[in-house]
């Protein structure tokens, strides 16, 4: 764990205990413009932008690695003017925001399914990835048509493939055959606007995954709002089934 502070001229105590892996389920932001008498695509855009804060916050208090939750496989049932809004803002930023990122030594990642995906745009994601595999100062992985059952499925789908023996399968098996493969587990899972569900968000991997909501919509999820998520992780005590030390 490394230890950060909220920021110069702030009057929070110092973080001593930070999460290495911090995933996000970016929630809210078709209220928050709603709330607003804006439709429902400003408020994706504004969550687009909402990133630029977050990262550079996220690198300051000394998380190694992000996972945002941009598109599930659920999100497809929504209107097609609202899908082709969601696609539409993962191309531009591909277009727009990965050099900056590169320069910034943030190496993205995609995790979830390129089917479905139009072949313009999946090759813009495998593009990013290779520019970015060798940054180090910050792992953001990009869920988008992710969905935690799918994920499963196609795991087990490969390991039937594979021909490898029931009696051979155990949980190193399957995580080794996820999106997130060589990745650790998430520390901390970080909800916006108030909902308490993972709705169907890495749901192998959290499995001890400390959890925070938060009443707050995305857009306004700023980096003093990041902050009381990783206070409140630093009040926690994770035991992963197991009693305390000190419980007798």
């Amino acid at each position: 764990m490394r230890e950060a502070s909220a920021g110069i001229g702030t009057p929070e105590p110092k973080l001593v205990k930070v999460p290495q892996h911090v995933a996000i389920i970016m929630d809210g932001n078709g209220r928050w413009a709603q709330a607003r008498g804006l439709p429902r695509a400003a408020g994706h855009r504004a969550g687009t932008e909402n990133l630029r804060r977050i990262l550079p916050a996220a690198v300051d208090f000394g998380i190694d690695m992000l996972t945002i939750y941009a598109f599930s496989t659920e999100n497809w049932e929504r209107p097609a003017p609202e899908v082709n809004v969601l696609l539409g803002l993962l191309e531009r930023v591909l277009d727009s925001e990965v050099a900056e990122l590169h320069k910034n030594g943030v190496r993205i990642r995609h995790i979830g399914r390129e089917q479905g995906l139009a072949p313009r745009l999946v090759d813009k994601i495998r593009a990013a990835e290779v520019l970015t595999q060798h940054n180090t100062r910050l792992a953001l992985n990009v869920a988008f048509n992710y969905g935690g059952r799918a994920e499963i499925v196609d795991a087990v789908r490969q390991i039937v493939a594979e021909g490898i023996p029931p009696a051979q399968i155990d949980e190193e098996t399957i995580s080794h055959r996820l999106y997130t493969r060589e990745l650790p587990d998430p520390d901390l899972i970080i909800r916006t606007a108030g909902e308490m569900r993972l709705s169907n968000y890495l749901i192998w991997q959290a499995a001890y995954a400390e959890y925070y909501s938060t009443p707050t919509y995305w857009p306004d999820f700023d980096r003093q709002e990041l902050y009381k998520a990783l206070l409140a992780y630093q009040q926690r005590q994770r035991r992963y089934g197991r009693l305390s030390p000190e419980t007798s």
